[in-house]
């Protein structure tokens, strides 16, 4: 099966469902402090906690993410006929479909 082009496409796909969680807790986290402090966005009036507290739970949320992603695509690599840079390409795009689909609904 992963000698095709469309198995890590599909692995990378359902990884991109439980993906939502932290690309949304990213963009929370860079829309209220550092894009607001430049002025390109503008904060969200009822968020005075600090940035502190979205730190402890941002940074363990993308980095259990990002070692689950890493564990299931590193092995997946070797099995497959596609070069290491578009497999990589493919599986750094491919799980923020699910987010790009809920943003457009």
């Amino acid at each position: 099966m992963a000698k095709h082009w469309w198995a890590p496409f599909l692995v990378n796909l359902l990884l991109g469902v439980p993906a939502v969680v932290p690309v949304w807790l990213v963009w929370y986290l860079l829309v209220n402090w550092p894009l607001a402090e430049l002025g390109w966005t503008v904060r969200d009036p009822t968020e005075n906690d600090g940035m502190a507290l979205w730190l402890v739970i941002v940074v363990p949320v993308v980095a259990a993410f990002g070692l689950v992603w890493w564990l299931v695509n590193e092995p997946l690599r070797r099995r497959t006929v596609l070069a290491p840079r578009s497999f990589w390409l493919l599986c750094a795009l491919v799980p923020f479909l699910p987010t790009v689909a809920l943003i457009a609904l």
